[in-house]
């Protein structure tokens, strides 16, 4: 998609945007992340920029995906901090976190808030879109900007859903899109008489089974997911103390009667085995899991969740399988500290 959900494939929107951008436009979808490192092994692609995104922690199957980010030509992560992805990049570009710039965040309401510099950025960390101006600038594609609200207005201009919206509209409270023109007050309800597209549009489908299924040497179905209190692969909520007080490292959810028929009890170490690969991490016994069913949370490099899932994507969404892998779980000899639980 470009910006504002108009389709690359469109005829008309690429034409737009092409001569918006004085350049030339590809006019075929995209691969989807799990795509791209799968093209790395095929060497379809020499090289991966990635902006803010953990894919060796967030990403199926993470021996395969690490194998990927360390055999690819050329990868530059540019991010807040050091995340597991940046520790295999070729170029690490330090940029600066929310509150050490000017600019808009889109929340789930749609409503595009601003969000202004409270204080300066760390050492050599700079703006997002002031880094990507200079690579652009240096590979052959000259842009720069006065400033935030200019790349604002830009957007207005390209997409119809942002079309009225602009810095001095939302000086003191969001204004949420779909905002066509500059005296549209903003669509707080999307649906709010009926679906935007009339009454709908239905697709059946056919059941499609998982890839995997339990066996006797994986006797257990293992889904992953996510806690209240962290965020994705952690990379800024597990720099909180406050939070690591309530959620300092992994674990897997194991039903009471199971752990019971393996010996397991809560806060033990266990060894979590797909046909992937094994983790340690702490065993927490529970009746709120079924009990042919595992559960881990996937924010801990420690005990990393992905470790274990199945690459296997959907056909139309191309999701990986993360909820449902075969798996199987014993007591393990090392050692995760108990401090979880």
């Amino acid at each position: 998609m470009y910006p504002g959900y108009q389709s690359v494939e469109d005829a008309t929107i690429n034409e737009k945007f092409q001569k918006a951008w004085g350049t030339k436009l590809p006019d075929k979808k995209g691969l989807t992340v799990v795509e791209m490192l799968h093209a790395v092994e095929e060497d379809r692609i020499r090289a991966i920029y990635i902006m803010g995104e953990n894919p060796a922690l967030s990403d199926p199957n993470l021996n395969r995906t690490r194998k990927a980010l360390a055999d690819v030509e050329f990868l530059v992560v540019q991010d807040i901090f050091l995340s597991e992805t940046a520790e295999y990049a070729d170029v690490v570009l330090p940029t600066v976190c929310f509150a050490e710039k000017d600019g808009t965040f889109t929340n789930t309401e749609r409503r595009i808030h601003r969000v202004r510099k409270a204080v300066d950025g760390p050492g050599q960390a700079r703006i997002d879109w002031r880094i990507l101006c200079e690579v652009a600038t240096k590979m052959g594609y000259p842009m720069a900007y006065d400033g935030a609200d200019k790349i604002m207005e830009e957007i207005a201009s390209a997409s119809p859903i942002y079309g009225g919206i602009y810095y001095d509209r939302i000086d003191d409270v969001g204004l949420c899109w779909p905002c066509p023109d500059r005296d549209h007050p903003g669509t707080m309800y999307l649906h709010k008489d009926k679906f935007s597209r009339g009454k709908g549009r239905f697709h059946p489908v056919e059941f499609k089974a998982p890839v995997e299924s339990v066996s006797d040497e994986y006797p257990y179905l293992l889904s992953t997911g996510r806690q209240l209190y962290q965020f994705h692969t952690g990379t800024m909520t597990r720099k909180s103390r406050a939070i690591n007080q309530i959620s300092p490292t992994g674990y897997v959810e194991i039903h009471t009667d199971v752990a019971a028929r393996l010996g397991i009890e809560d806060g033990d170490n266990v060894e979590v085995r797909t046909r992937r690969g094994k983790v340690t991490t702490l065993a927490k016994v529970t009746d709120d899991i079924e009990t042919g069913w595992l559960f881990m949370p996937f924010h801990f490099a420690e005990g990393p969740a992905n470790m274990l899932t199945i690459d296997a994507l959907d056909p139309i969404a191309k999701i990986p399988e993360y909820k449902v892998c075969a798996a199987t779980v014993q007591k393990a000899n090392s050692t995760v500290s108990k401090k979880a639980l």
